[in-house]
């Protein structure tokens, strides 16, 4: 029966639900909501009104993350005291009064929604002063409307409108937005962006009661060096500017300049900032569009920095698209979409055919700043709940490898030459080879498979675990560094280590390489002549002058047939005249010994056997390892007793083996008797190297090497003391 009756009930139709009007405050609340979606949105808003504004500093301050707080300070031309009244009203603006003035609308707002949506879902503060007024007003609202009436107050000049307890009557989205950590950082980063654009402007933005700001900018002329300030040096050496132009009307009518990376930058995500018409907007294909370009033609450095500015006709641009106004429609977007990917990628390409290198100031005390600069940031206070552990004293490591100060530079006093003070740049060295890893794609050969699976093979995985978290202490001489690692001191053959890693790296980027352009063409056939003539036992003899000329002319010929494989494989170019002019770069921001360059064109000349595949890989391998290998230089090192071979009026030679010197006396020389020019540039070579050690190499060794089972065995690394073992002597003593 019951069953019955409630088939009878869903056969009854059901009257349609009745429409009714919202209550003003509900549709309020709800528009919002959509306007305002995060405490960043509200930050774009305020800010955006203060460039309106014609501001020239804009101030934010922000506590848990905007929820509590959100103050944005300007120095604008202000509110006038009339208008307070209707300022937070919805659809009350000054920036239009019909819609055909969307057409050619420059400002950012325009919709007069803003303000009045943080009415109703936060409690907001404005106190402003216009020019030629003794005194400011302050009033606060709600829902749209004035709580009481404007108060005098002392103000300066500009406007200041505080926005508290975001979202205090939505307890939902309150309790989605918790992570005040994460909503800082997209503010943070909001005004970074919004510096880089209007360079005009000065921008802090912080947290509240934190003395320094998190985004600090200061008016500028250049955009490089705002994006410097902002997102670091790093960051801002690796770009490139990129420029297009088009006047068609058929097409399109638009204006493009701005910064791209370059095959240096290396990040995990893409940062891409874009203004279309001074507004910062999204442009999800434009975006694709870039992505893909760097993925073909900078597979290493796909994720790329990008800042474009496009300016169009204002006519051109739909800017009432967003609820937020994050994106525009543009008229002809795919034609210009195409053109700036087609600019992108020329640049690109052109680019990454050869590498630019830095230079930098060597600072002999930077190690003793840093050391002081991390002890003074130690916390000596552990977390609650956590026990230090306390560590037995023949097991205390001095340092490790994640925290690399103290090196023998603190221990060494700096000695300042007028020679040296005139001539003080060296190569920079430090920074990208930190970020790059070792390159995947490899030619798909077999013989350049089985080199690489060889050593694999022959890796030692004990002697892999030191190399990897060692920690570089110094150069024990001109050959062997000290290094550290766990409770050991280790002694290891820099040049061993750096021809092994060359050769390593040569066969991993094998087909791959970027390329150094030498400045001036070298002739192959007199760097034959010339490497011949220093193997000579008397290489002033002109007997074999003859001999010579004919192995130089023999062995130009045949590097002139092979050139188009050495290019291919090793990028390694050699013009049609028989110039050397190109050496690929094996690891970034390092040149090798160019001094060596003969001896490297004699053994690709020599010794490489072109016939077959496998061993000839190997041998040109091999020839480039030991080219970039870091040798110690041509010249004698003239610290301590090397300085006699710098006395005015003797000559010396470097064999390779020792340096001889026509000096018959150990007498002390005077500032007059040196070749001041001659020791300045030795000693820029020696610190350059060792700078190229530290700094180069041993990052290199922890990221690309794999250490032959040979070097445990053959003295590149010797284990010269232990703590546990001295600790043991001392004991007795």
């Amino acid at each position: 029966m019951e069953m019955e009756m409630e088939v009878e009930e869903e056969q009854v139709p059901r009257e349609p639900p009745k429409i009714h009007r919202l209550e003003e405050s509900v549709v309020n609340r709800i528009a919002a909501g959509e306007v305002i979606q995060r405490p960043v949105s509200a930050v774009k808003e305020l800010v955006e009104n203060s460039l309106d504004a014609r501001s020239s500093s804009i101030n934010v301050v922000v506590k848990d993350g905007g929820l509590k707080l959100i103050q944005v300070s300007d120095d604008g031309h202000g509110i006038r005291y009339e208008d307070l009244p209707i300022l937070c009203e919805r659809h009350t603006t000054s920036k239009l009064s019909a819609f055909e003035d969307l057409q050619s609308i420059k400002s950012m707002g325009f919709r007069g929604e803003a303000l009045a949506s943080m009415t109703y879902v936060a409690h907001v503060t404005v106190t402003t002063i216009t020019k030629g007024q003794l005194h400011g007003y302050r009033v606060s609202y709600k829902d749209g409307v004035m709580e009481h009436e404007p108060k005098a107050c002392a103000a300066v000049k500009g406007t200041q409108i505080m926005i508290e307890n975001l979202f205090y009557n939505m307890s939902a989205r309150r309790k989605t937005l918790q992570n005040s950590a994460d909503d800082y950082s997209k503010i943070a980063d909001l005004l970074s962006r919004f510096a880089i654009h209007h360079i005009s402007v000065s921008f802090s933005c912080r947290k509240h009661g934190a003395a320094r700001a998190d985004v600090s900018s200061v008016a500028t002329l250049s955009r490089i060096d705002a994006i410097r300030s902002v997102y670091g040096v790093s960051v801002a050496r690796s770009l490139m500017k990129v420029e297009a132009l088009d006047k068609d009307p058929s097409s399109s009518v638009f204006q493009m300049d701005g910064f791209i990376s370059n095959s240096d930058y290396v990040a995990k995500k893409i940062t891409m900032v874009l203004f279309i018409n001074d507004r910062l907007v999204d442009c999800t294909a434009l975006k694709r569009a870039l992505e893909i370009v760097y993925a073909a033609t900078l597979p290493k450095a796909s994720k790329p920095f990008i800042y474009m500015s496009i300016i169009l006709p204002p006519e051109h641009v739909d800017v009432n698209v967003h609820p937020t106004k994050r994106e525009v429609s543009l008229l002809n977007q795919e034609v210009i979409i195409e053109k700036i990917q087609s600019v992108v990628e020329s640049r690109l390409r052109s680019s990454n055919e050869t590498q630019t290198f830095q230079e930098q100031t060597v600072e002999p005390s930077s190690s003793c700043q840093m050391v002081s600069s991390k002890d003074s940031n130690r916390n000596p206070s552990t977390s609650a709940g956590s026990k230090l552990q306390k560590v037995p004293v023949h097991k205390m490591v001095r340092t490790d490898s994640l925290d690399p100060a103290g090196r023998l530079h603190i221990y060494l006093q700096a000695e300042s030459r007028g020679h040296l003070e005139r001539n003080p740049s060296l190569t920079a060295v430090r920074s990208s080879v930190r970020q790059r890893r070792n390159p995947k794609e490899t030619a798909d050969l077999t013989s350049i498979q089985e080199l690489i699976a060889e050593i694999d093979r022959n890796c030692h995985p004990g002697m892999l675990d030191i190399v990897r978290h060692c920690t570089y202490i110094g150069m024990a001489d001109d050959v062997f560094a000290v290094l550290q690692h766990d409770t050991h001191l280790y002694l290891a053959n820099v040049v061993n280590l750096s021809k092994e890693l060359m050769y390593q790296q040569v066969l991993r980027r094998f087909a791959h390489f970027n390329a150094i352009q030498l400045s001036s063409p070298a002739p192959v056939k007199e760097l034959i002549v010339l490497a011949l003539k220093e193997g000579d036992t008397n290489p002033e003899s002109t007997e074999n002058d003859e001999l010579n000329e004919k192995i130089a002319e023999m062995n130009k010929e045949l590097l002139e047939q092979r050139a188009d494989l050495i290019e291919e494989y090793f990028s390694i170019h050699i013009d049609k005249d028989g110039n050397l002019s190109r050496l690929p770069v094996i690891l970034d921001q390092y040149t090798p010994d160019m001094d060596r360059v003969p001896e490297f064109v004699l053994c690709l000349g020599n010794d490489v056997d072109w016939e077959e595949e496998k061993k000839c890989f190997q041998v040109i391998s091999a020839a480039l390892g030991n080219f970039y290998a870091m040798h110690p230089p041509m010249l004698p090192n003239p610290s301590g007793d090397g300085l006699q071979f710098y006395r005015k009026g003797k000559s010396f030679r470097n064999t390779g083996e020792s340096l001889s010197c026509n000096t018959a006396t150990d007498d002390v020389m005077t500032e007059d008797e040196i070749e001041h020019e001659l020791v300045a540039e030795a000693e820029t070579a020696w610190a350059q190297r060792e700078w190229s050690i530290q700094h180069v190499l041993f990052p290199s060794l922890r990221l690309f090497f794999k250490l032959p089972n040979s070097m445990a065995t053959n003295g590149t690394f010797v284990r010269v003391a232990s703590l546990e073992k001295l600790y043991r002597i001392f004991e007795r003593c």
